[in-house]
């Protein structure tokens, strides 16, 4: 059971982590005029913290201890909206594959608990890995034209 408190506290700081991420490339974004992605990626960054405090009150339902721990730096640049858009895509699959590891180890020591918690996050990363994909096919139909990032930077500003 230790060893599941621990993966959960790591996941509580990543989620935050995952935060910040999204933040900078909030920022990034914003930086070149899109203020749509920009508000994309601030409402994902909001997501974000607000898995940090379901972790946060599920470790206090089960009696354990969350300590917080140093956050990296993110990046500052992250290529063209495509390329950031591929990131944030791939930052997705390693938060869903830091939770399905999670809930294997919870399965392997039957805390039913645990597994009940992440069954909503396993199906969210689901539907937030879909969406990013859906993205990035957009962003590549247009090839980067300011016309089409425009009619997108609308669509993801109304977020």
């Amino acid at each position: 059971m230790m060893d599941l408190k621990a993966k959960l506290n790591e996941q509580l700081n990543f989620e935050i982590e995952s935060a910040y991420i999204y933040m900078a490339m909030a920022n990034y974004v914003e930086l070149q005029g899109m203020h749509g992605f920009s508000h994309f990626f601030t409402a994902q960054a909001k997501e974000e913290m607000d898995h940090a405090l379901e972790f946060y009150k599920f470790m206090l339902e089960m009696e354990f201890n969350p300590v917080y721990e140093a956050i990296a730096k993110p990046e500052a640049e992250y290529g063209n909206f495509t390329d950031t858009f591929k990131a944030a895509l791939e930052h997705e699959k390693e938060v869903s594959r830091r939770i399905k590891a999670i809930y294997k180890d919870a399965l392997e020591v039957g805390c039913l608990d645990t597994q009940q918690f992440l069954n909503q996050f396993i199906a969210e990363q689901r539907e937030e890995e879909d969406s990013f994909r859906d993205i990035i096919e957009q962003l590549e139909r247009v090839r980067e034209s300011w016309d089409g990032l425009y009619i997108l930077d609308a669509k993801l500003g109304q977020r």
